[in-house]
């Protein structure tokens, strides 16, 4: 489902009465040849997009390098369809969840980065989840991460996350992060998007991959988890943000 099918949806249900589920292979060149990087993204791409991160995990995973000269970042684009069918969203629950297992056990000193757009936002989160949600059946989807894990995890950024009028309407549960990775997590949403907020702006869900300034928010916070040091801080409720758009200038 692409970003224009969604806001369809929920501009009907709005009008009418407010995503959870890739690639085969990074379309960003990996930073370092090297086994074990300082940090590795691991982002999972929004509904329709085409194998790899995305347009907006690209952004994100751009800005992130430019502001870190010196240090190999690398790319894991989480493995999933991000179709239509929001049950395949289970996929990407599950490689994203083995994969973070995996590379905290193969390269522990490496910092990860988990982020998300859309329908991916809503799978990283599933990811972090400290217990199954109410309704769903254990034996249908993977167990929770271990909570060790989360001290692998500098930051968790996620970009148009569908709240619960999204989630709801899509008959699926809403995205809950877990405690252990609460003081780790941002939830960029840009202004008016209906899919993360309660504005109208319909078209606002498709502008993260072009404005620099709806990525950014996401970039800083991420920037000072990875600098910050190993322990991490109490945890404490999810960050929030919208993007703010740049005031206009004087007219000519």
């Amino acid at each position: 489902m692409n970003a224009r099918y969604i806001l369809r949806i929920l501009a009907a249900a709005v009008l009418a009465t407010g995503v959870l589920g890739a690639g085969l292979a990074s379309d960003a060149p990996l930073a370092s040849a090297e086994p074990c990087p300082d940090e590795q993204v691991v982002f999972a791409r929004g509904t329709g997009e085409p194998p790899g991160v995305g347009p907006t995990g690209q952004a994100f995973v751009d800005q992130l390098r430019a502001r870190q000269p010196g240090k190999s970042v690398d790319v894991y684009p989480v493995n999933y369809p991000a179709s239509n069918e929001w049950s395949t969203g289970l996929e990407g629950i599950t490689d994203a969840g083995a994969h973070v297992v995996s590379m905290a056990g193969s390269c522990p000193k490496t910092k990860m980065v988990l982020g998300g757009y859309s329908q991916g936002a809503a799978v990283v989160g599933f990811v972090t989840s400290a217990q199954v949600p109410d309704g769903v059946d254990p034996a249908t989807v993977p167990k929770p991460l271990a909570p060790d894990i989360a001290d692998h995890v500098a930051a968790v950024v996620l970009f148009g996350t569908p709240n619960a009028r999204a989630m709801n309407f899509l008959g699926q549960p809403p995205v809950v992060i877990g405690p252990t990775y609460q003081s780790k997590t941002i939830k960029v949403c840009a202004p008016g998007d209906p899919v993360c907020s309660d504005g109208m702006n319909f078209s606002a869900h498709d502008t993260y991959a072009d404005d620099a300034n709806i990525v950014a928010p996401g970039t800083d916070f991420a920037i000072s988890r990875l600098a910050a040091t190993p322990a991490a801080p109490p945890a404490g409720p999810a960050t929030v943000v919208r993007a703010q758009t740049p005031a206009p200038g004087p007219s000519a």
